[in-house]
């Protein structure tokens, strides 16, 4: 698969004459998002072809350069136009942060077409404008299927519609929390989550993905191999302590010791040691709780780095859901666990969610439970009858507090926390269903200060409306200040791999192919850019703006197939804006690709007036 590499400058005495180098595009292929290498600008030395890295497909030579034409047969385009291959990326919209609103009326109905004006929302009990607004349906994010052949030797082909090509809509993924999960939890989500397949909808793909990182069935339509998959989710520990431990210190115990100072917690861990090590010796009562205070911090370590380990691999399949080009929902299923200090890292990932458009569900694996008095029958608690009773309680407590991440989750993001239930399997079927109507409020929170600070959120309806509003409760600001570069590469992934229509400016997506031969097309995506909706800033009686084209290409599974970023560099004079400005600018990019369906995504910025469009296509190609 390739991508159209090079750049052409435009000049007064020779207007097609190219650049002095042109270079080859880049493809990475490390998690679902291409990584765009630089190309050399109009001024750099030449420079040689560097070798793309293994891709899942073989790769071909790569085409002729890319076109920038007005939509007007046989134009030339004007010296003041410069278009080349670039890793620039869009600028960041600073210190955006995204709410993700539910509403329900007194019945639990989901309350549809509310606008911007219906809803208030404050930060710090500070009330904030609301300056982004979006609402998301099942059918929000249609794709047409456009497919028109562009050889002038063949007829327009026209699209397989032959039963089974089905492009993918939605993708869920089942997010399996096997570092917590139980092997009799375990067993019970596996058979409900095999009734659910046979509900999926032919648009539909599913992933499935664990804390641990060592079992992941990338996102299909096959359910057999899902069914199949299934098998391989088990408990995969990393924290195992044990009630012969000496002393006896859960990890929720321990965060109480360490982290809130317990005395309590302390004494009775002391107190535990000093019979289990001590045989009762109250003469060592400072030594048992040294050993106490010590264990503490060692099993509260151990307990933070399987919390971070789940937080990670979290990240790793939100990261992968969020390439995927569609509509996309997460089903976390766990037991939940204990967060000790790691609140932020909770909000990182609701803040990643939300930025990516994907709403996440939670199911409490442990279905409709009472709370475990007295441990694992396998592995009794120890300690003495002194302690046993204050143990109990802990033990019912922790039971409780694990359960808060898996309803912070589904709150922050706009879904829904099902417990309490042992009809698993229809909890689950409602969750992996097409996401109700819901709304995404953005603003910009002035003044805020980099320093991690905990900010408390509160989202209201206007006016008289009496309904339920489901709204995450807050966000933490950011602990340092991050490279502009590195996040507006974020934003570009994250704008390039939604699916989200954006309209700010006025851009009509187009693709065509033609065969080289049997195996091998070459498919052409055409951005035509209405530049009356571009800003432009006068410097020396020139009117200047930067364009910046991403392009992506995706199979019929919703995987990255090739993709490409270009910037377009305007100087025009007032004549020649004029004239563009009744035609309008059109810019091809040409990926060498095989028969199939595949998904294009588009994503335009322009640099003076920070606008952006967004669009979104489907090609079949026959075989």
């Amino acid at each position: 698969m390739g991508q159209t590499p090079g750049s052409f400058a435009f000049n007064d005495t020779n207007p097609r004459v190219p650049s002095a180098a042109a270079v080859a595009l880049l493809l990475a292929f490390a998690i679902p998002f291409p990584v765009f290498a630089r190309s050399p600008s109009l001024q750099d030395p030449p420079a040689t072809q560097t070798p793309a890295p293994q891709s899942p497909l073989p790769q071909t030579p790569a085409p002729q350069v890319p076109s920038v034409t007005p939509d007007k047969p046989g134009y030339t385009a004007p010296a003041e136009v410069v278009t080349r291959d670039s890793s620039t990326t869009f600028k960041v919209r600073v210190n955006l942060v995204l709410v993700r609103v539910v509403v329900r009326d007194e019945h639990g109905k989901v309350v549809e077409n509310l606008k911007k004006e219906d809803f208030v929302l404050s930060d710090n009990r500070k009330p904030q404008t609301i300056s982004t607004f979006s609402m998301d349906t099942p059918g929000s994010h249609p794709v047409s299927v456009v497919s028109v052949s562009d050889n002038p030797e063949a007829p327009a082909a026209e699209p397989d519609r032959t039963p089974g090509v089905v492009l993918p809509q939605r993708f869920v993924s089942l997010l399996f929390d096997d570092l917590n999960l139980a092997m009799g939890d375990a067993v019970n989500v596996r058979i409900a989550a095999g009734k659910v397949f046979d509900s999926m909808a032919p648009s539909d793909r599913v992933g499935i993905y664990t804390t641990s990182g060592q079992f992941t069935q990338e996102f299909t339509a096959d359910r057999a191999l899902l069914n199949k998959a299934l098998l391989g989710i088990i408990p995969r520990p990393v924290l195992q302590l044990s009630s012969r431990d000496c002393p006896d210190i859960s990890y929720y115990q321990a965060d109480l010791i360490v982290n809130k100072n317990d005395s309590q917690a302390l004494a009775i861990s002391a107190d535990d040691a000093l019979q289990c090590e001590f045989g009762g010796d109250t003469t060592k009562m400072a030594m048992a709780q040294q050993m106490a205070s010590s264990t503490a911090n060692r099993n509260l370590s151990m307990g933070d780095s399987s919390t971070e380990y789940a937080y990670r691999h979290m990240e790793e399949a939100l990261r992968r859901l969020s390439g995927m080009p569609g509509q996309r929902k997460m089903v976390f299923i766990s037991p939940g666990f204990i967060l000790s200090t790691l609140f932020s890292e909770r909000m990182d990932i609701v803040d990643r969610a939300n930025r990516a458009g994907v709403v996440i569900d939670t199911l409490d694996a442990r279905g409709l439970y009472t709370p475990d008095v007295n441990g694992d029958i396998a592995d009794p608690p120890g300690g003495s009858y002194k302690t046993a009773g204050f143990k109990s309680s802990y033990r019912i407590s922790a039971q409780f507090a694990q359960s808060g991440i898996l309803e912070d989750l589904a709150l922050g993001t706009g879904g829904t926390y099902f417990h309490n239930r042992n009809d698993l399997d229809v909890a689950l079927r409602q969750a992996v269903a097409a996401p109700a109507t819901s709304y995404l409020l953005g603003f910009s929170p002035q003044n805020l200060k980099v320093n991690g600070s905990f900010h408390t959120l509160k989202v209201g309806l206007a006016g008289k409306l009496k309904y339920s509003v489901q709204a995450r409760h807050g966000y933490y600001a950011p602990r340092f200040a991050k490279n502009p570069e590195e996040t507006a590469k974020q934003e570009i992934q994250e704008a390039v791999f939604s699916q989200e229509e954006i309209r700010d400016l006025s851009v009509d997506l187009q693709t065509q192919f033609f065969r080289k031969e049997q195996a091998q097309v070459r498919l052409s995506v055409l951005a035509h850019v209405d530049l009356k909706s571009v800003k432009f800033r006068k410097v020396d009686g020139r009117n200047h703006d930067n364009l910046t084209l991403a392009t992506v290409i995706f199979d019929e599974n919703g995987n990255f197939v090739a993709g490409g970023e270009k910037i377009l560099e305007m100087k025009l004079q007032d004549t020649t804006l004029a004239r563009m400005d009744r035609s309008g600018i059109t810019v091809k990019s040409t990926f060498d690709v095989k028969p199939g369906s595949y998904l294009v995504r588009l994503v335009v910025r322009d640099h003076e007036g920070e606008l952006m469009a967004a669009r979104n296509g489907a090609v079949v190609i026959p075989y």
